[in-house]
């Protein structure tokens, strides 16, 4: 929390809304930087001209219904578990839920890692053990890591369901859309240690927004804005790095070689964005043997995004915000969760219900 006297950085913020003249609208990319913001309270001290969009930076949020009828699926297969993080467990899709799939009779179990679901398939070597691959590039080397340790020492009933998404081709098509007028973006901090702050030049070349990384504190954060409303002032869009002691701009080399050798690019699916081209990561053929995709092939009906009401979507995209969706706290609640933006601890309705 920041304290009672003015912050400098604040007063640089405020400064700068008044250079520029007129309002500003942010993007946070980042679950964990929405969260961030609204515990620290720093939506109340910026002017009322600055405003932070919340965008699709969930991993839980931004994954397509497709994939959980996929692996609802699987789940019903005989001879088969389901290894997934807890915040998968309650998002409602067409179906129902792994939850209630669970409670059914299906074998659905919680881990905190690939590597987890990797010693499941070694303690049950009778069952395939399938373990559903979410998040972006901070999570995806963890993944790669436990299907080469697999293949490594022949663990052949361990697979991996990937949905695994990067974030660059979404902000293009966030901004080709035209949707809603975004400034600049506030990029994640923990993203960017294995990534490396150039993925990000094509939205300050191409697009002529500052895309400016940033941790995930109340002082980091004001200087990740503070750099962003300084381009901004100056007309002069780039990438920046406001996270200097963790972050470097070519990230972390190790883990990207790991993601190229397991992972290759492929179109996906993502809730409120539609199909984008070369946003997912699927299983290289040379891992074939321990890919769900290929064991467990998705049902041939189309699936349709879950609606029932639920505009998760437009609130990833920055369209809404939760209050304006009207089951927010009338029917939607993190007890009763109509959409995956409530139930993920990195969601934005989660942020908004808990928060304000």
């Amino acid at each position: 929390m920041l304290g009672t006297t003015m912050n400098p950085t604040l007063q640089e913020i405020l400064d700068l809304m008044a250079r520029i003249g007129r309002p500003v609208q942010l993007m946070e990319v980042c679950g964990t930087h929405t969260m961030a913001i609204f515990r620290t309270g720093l939506r109340a001290l910026l002017p009322e001209s600055l405003r932070l969009l919340s965008g699709p930076g969930c991993p839980v949020c931004v994954t397509h219904d497709r994939f959980l009828e996929h692996a609802l699926a699987i789940a019903a297969a005989p001879g088969t578990l389901i290894t997934t993080f807890g915040d998968m467990l309650r998002v409602p899709g067409r179906s129902g839920s792994l939850e209630t799939a669970r409670a059914n009779g299906a074998n659905v179990q919680v881990v905190y890692s690939p590597l987890d679901a990797l010693a499941t398939a070694r303690q049950h070597p009778e069952l395939r053990v399938v373990f559903l691959g979410i998040g972006f590039e901070t999570t995806a080397p963890a993944t790669a890591g436990a299907l080469l340790e697999a293949a490594r020492t022949g663990v052949t009933n361990f697979m991996v369901l990937s949905a695994h998404k990067t974030i660059p081709n979404a902000l293009a098509a966030l901004l080709n859309s035209g949707e809603v007028k975004i400034d600049g973006f506030l990029m994640p901090g923990h993203v960017s240690v294995i990534t490396g702050t150039h993925i990000y030049d094509v939205v300050a070349s191409d697009f002529q927004r500052p895309a400016v990384v940033t941790g995930f504190e109340a002082e980091e954060i004001l200087a990740g804005i503070a750099l962003t409303l300084r381009m901004i002032a100056a007309g002069h869009p780039e990438v920046g790095n406001a996270y200097g002691h963790t972050v470097t701009a070519e990230g972390n080399r190790k883990a990207r070689e790991l993601l190229r050798e397991v992972f290759e690019p492929c179109d996906d699916v993502w809730r409120g964005l539609g199909l984008i081209p070369g946003s997912g990561l699927q299983i290289r053929p040379a891992f074939a043997a321990h890919d769900a995709a290929r064991a467990f092939p998705a049902p041939d009906a189309p699936v349709p995004e879950t609606s029932r009401g639920c505009r998760c979507g437009d609130v990833l995209r920055g369209v809404i915000t939760p209050p304006q969706c009207p089951l927010f706290r009338n029917v939607c609640t993190p007890w009763s969760p109509q959409g995956a933006c409530m139930v993920s601890s990195e969601g934005t309705c989660a942020a908004y219900f808990r928060f304000s």
